[in-house]
């Protein structure tokens, strides 16, 4: 299958795709409301909830503004490579944990998206209230996958 035929399908068969896809089909996050499905030998992962959708592309857009300087990227260009995206997507996951369980240390995998992002804007009023700064922080300190060399 060709690229464009297979991006024309999974479009079709997604129309609800989940935003924090990659971290999730990366093994560093779950979300109750998504649910993964194969093409083409392929795993893809959607959303079961339009309002969790939204709050999540909100959470995602706020986290984009605010990390730009953590990320080191001045551009406000819509596409972001894979590791910022993944640094976005998992540090600040793992900020928001941290923010609203007070403990020492995030955990390796962020259990369930959608309460998190509810609890969050529950407790803060709005996701546009959450204080971006302690959040940031785990932006800035996410490590990807580390590269063997190669020999």
């Amino acid at each position: 299958m060709d690229q464009d035929a297979y991006h024309k399908v999974y479009r079709e068969l997604n129309q609800l795709g989940c935003l924090f896809e990659k971290g999730i089909l990366s093994g560093q996050c779950n979300c109750s409301r998504a649910a993964k499905f194969y093409l083409a030998e392929r795993e893809g992962v959607h959303c079961s909830s339009s309002q969790g959708q939204h709050r999540c592309a909100e959470l995602l857009d706020l986290l984009i503004a605010h990390a730009r300087f953590a990320i080191k990227s001045a551009t406000q260009s819509s596409v972001l490579p894979h590791a910022k995206v993944m640094r976005i997507q998992i540090g600040g996951l793992k900020g928001l944990y941290l923010l609203l369980h007070q403990v020492d240390r995030p955990p390796a995998v962020v259990d369930d998206i959608y309460l998190l992002v509810e609890q969050a804007a529950n407790r803060f009023n709005g996701l546009d209230r959450l204080p971006f700064s302690e959040i940031i922080r785990q932006v800035a300190a996410y490590q990807g996958r580390i590269r063997r060399s190669r020999r």
